[in-house]
């Protein structure tokens, strides 16, 4: 079954459920994943959704304080957090809200520019350096045409990547936690990297549909996730496209849609699938234990 197909069908199955639970007074839901990181502590795993953020610590799942915007493009840093998306409802703030950047756990917004202009659904950035990527799917005041543009000074300047060597539609995007210039790229034929912010692309891995992404915190090993009839998580060597497979759940038709690791412990990682089921591991993705089946909060 294509991701596409099983994505539809999955949707209303998961919304259908979600609508019941509410109306019965369950637990909290995740009603959609947008996003999956770490906060810079590493005390808090956070997940953006239509409703806020929703955030797992010390096991128990609360919602974070702050307005509960609809948060697209979500990305974590040791500064703080990034997004894109939509304003809660008597928020003030115009939709759709261009760039935001949060400095508090998400408590409190600044303004980083394209208010009513841009919602960036790919977002991807640095968590040392100073540096935000976004896939633009439409002209704004700041980008004369679509394509994939990074800002080093939090919005005041963007510069179009040329893309060289860049195949496929892209699907996610990932950035060195230390050197800017070095991207990865995952599109529906395969992983490209990137050593020059983007102007040329190599081919890394051949013949995946490449989900979701991101760097190792210690800056040498990208984890991507794929989908070929199954999933797949694998860690990859962007210098020589050395590939070593990880465990993962049973998921069945689901897949990976976004991956976390934690910012002190390398050998912690989270992901969250399509399907809203959210995972755990403590030993570098060789076991993993579940804190979210479909949407529903363990």
């Amino acid at each position: 079954m294509k991701l596409n197909r099983w994505f539809t069908t999955a949707f209303a199955t998961v919304m259908l459920s979600l609508a019941t639970s509410a109306a019965k007074g369950d637990d909290m839901v995740l009603i959609h994943v947008h996003g999956l990181g770490y906060s810079a502590d590493g005390n808090e795993l956070v997940i953006p959704s239509h409703q806020g953020l929703a955030v797992y610590r010390d096991g128990k799942w609360t919602k974070a304080p702050g307005p509960q915007h609809d948060y697209m493009g979500f990305v974590a840093t040791e500064h703080g957090y990034y997004t894109s998306g939509h304003p809660a409802p008597a928020s003030g703030l115009i939709n759709p809200f261009g760039l935001l950047r949060s400095d508090d756990n998400a408590k409190s917004w600044k303004k980083l520019g394209l208010e009513g202009q841009a919602d960036f659904h790919l977002l991807a950035a640095s968590f040392k350096a100073n540096a935000v990527y976004v896939y633009n799917a439409a002209p704004n005041s700041k980008m004369e045409r679509p394509g994939l543009y990074v800002t080093v000074d939090d919005g005041a300047t963007w510069r179009r990547a040329d893309a060289i060597g860049l195949e496929g539609k892209i699907l996610s995007l990932a950035v060195h936690p230390t050197d800017s210039d070095n991207i990865a790229a995952g599109t529906r034929v395969g992983l490209f990297v990137s050593h020059d912010a983007g102007k040329r692309f190599n081919r890394a891995l051949e013949d995946a549909q490449v989900q979701s992404l991101m760097f190792d915190q210690d800056g040498r090993t990208v984890w991507a996730s794929t989908f070929d009839r199954s999933a797949h998580l694998l860690q990859i060597d962007p210098t020589n496209g050395h590939k070593t497979e990880s465990a993962l759940p049973s998921l069945g038709d689901d897949a990976v849609a976004y991956i976390a690791q934690h910012p002190k412990d390398g050998k912690q990682v989270a992901i969250a699938t399509f399907a809203r089921s959210v995972f755990i591991s403590k030993d570098r993705a060789m076991t993993w234990k579940q804190i979210a089946d479909r949407g529903r909060t363990l």
